[in-house]
């Protein structure tokens, strides 16, 4: 049989893509016309993304149609494109990010998230370029602190990606899945849900040139630490924990695990949260109701050094619950004490980068 390119499309008007349920040739899926040379047949497909789940499937009919239609004794070679170019590898994610931060507590309860926040907005008053993400997948908590709960995030067209646009807000460029989730709604979702959605709010998103990307990440240790520190090589990671002796244990837990052998992320320091109680209408006086200096106990038996001592004020409470936090205002006590934290952070993490390697990305099964 004498082959020739309308014959390899005719062959290919008989395979039905399942993701359009039309053939290839209607879904206009095959990007050059067939080349053919002798018995060998060359046919190119565009598929709509790289993780197509029915890209081998499809693959595999088109080869069968055309040995079927032209002759088994026909030499076929499919090769595939992409209309969405392919995801970065790990270790080419953020190539625009400086230094990559985790916020990270032992335990829950101790005003990480809180934190967090009032770093990322100090940083940007500072004037660095700074990005946020918000790593709580199960409890995302930074769209009511930025004030956007009702936002939505749009997607960008860039170097052939379809990519999501962070929402901007008192200066920091933020993402959380509260943005693409009901805040009513608990989400059930099991362990590799949860982690690969983290991996499109990094990898799928247009973060462009950051000074600082702080990472909100849950309390504990999990797998989403796990696959933070698979995918992105983390500058350094701040604890955050009250006086308590409870919270102290935990925060042990949180040292520990980036300094395992296998992870050997740098502790940049140690922040205590809820360090005394202050009312209002006694500003001098300080309550120390969760324990007194326990987190600067803790970050000198660790040898890190112990970054803020943020007291515990009814107006961060109030400022985080109403969408402007403390760290907006740099007249008040609170404002100034995460002016403060920031400013200090900017100095370890310069010392860190100047004193020791880049953070390698975890290899871990």
């Amino acid at each position: 049989m004498t082959l020739y390119p309308k014959l390899i499309m005719d062959a290919l008007a008989t395979v039905t893509y399942a993701g359009t349920k039309k053939s290839l040739v209607e879904s206009q899926m095959v990007a050059d016309q067939p080349t053919v040379n002798g018995n060998q047949v060359k046919v190119v497909l565009e598929f709509p993304r790289d993780t197509d789940p029915f890209l081998k499937s499809t693959v595999k009919a088109a080869e069968a149609a055309i040995k079927y239609h032209c002759g088994q004794d026909v030499e076929v070679t499919i090769e595939t494109e992409f209309k969405t170019k392919p995801r970065p590898e790990v270790g080419q994610m953020l190539p625009g990010v400086s230094n990559i931060i985790a916020v990270s507590s032992g335990k829950g309860g101790v005003g990480k998230s809180t934190v967090a926040a009032n770093l990322a907005i100090a940083l940007a008053r500072l004037g660095y370029r700074v990005g946020l993400l918000d790593c709580d997948i199960f409890g995302p908590s930074m769209p009511k602190m930025f004030n956007v709960e009702d936002e939505r995030p749009y997607a960008v067209k860039k170097d052939g990606r379809d990519l999501i646009c962070p929402i901007e807000q008192y200066g920091v460029r933020m993402l959380s899945i509260g943005f693409f989730v009901s805040p009513t709604t608990a989400t059930l979702w099991r362990g590799g849900m949860a982690t690969s959605a983290l991996k499109q709010l990094i990898a799928d998103a247009d973060w462009g040139e950051l000074d600082y990307f702080i990472l909100d990440t849950p309390p504990g240790t999990s797998d989403i630490h796990l696959t933070l520190l698979q995918t992105l090589p983390i500058t350094g990671a701040v604890i955050v924990s009250t006086p308590q002796q409870v919270a102290l244990a935990d925060a042990r837990k949180g040292i520990d695990m980036y300094r395992n052998e296998k992870v050997n992320v740098p502790i940049l320091g140690l922040i205590e949260n809820m360090a005394w109680f202050t009312p209002a209408e006694l500003p001098q006086n300080k309550y120390y109701i969760f324990g007194r200096e326990g987190c600067k106990q803790l970050a000198q038996e660790m040898d890190v050094p112990l970054l803020a001592q943020i007291p515990l004020v009814q107006s961060i409470c109030d400022s985080g619950d109403q969408g402007t936090p403390a760290a907006l205002s740099s007249d008040t006590a609170t404002g100034l004490a995460f002016i403060n934290l920031a400013q200090a952070v900017v100095t370890v993490v310069n010392r860190r980068n100047k004193e020791l390697p880049k953070t390698k990305i975890v290899g871990m099964k």
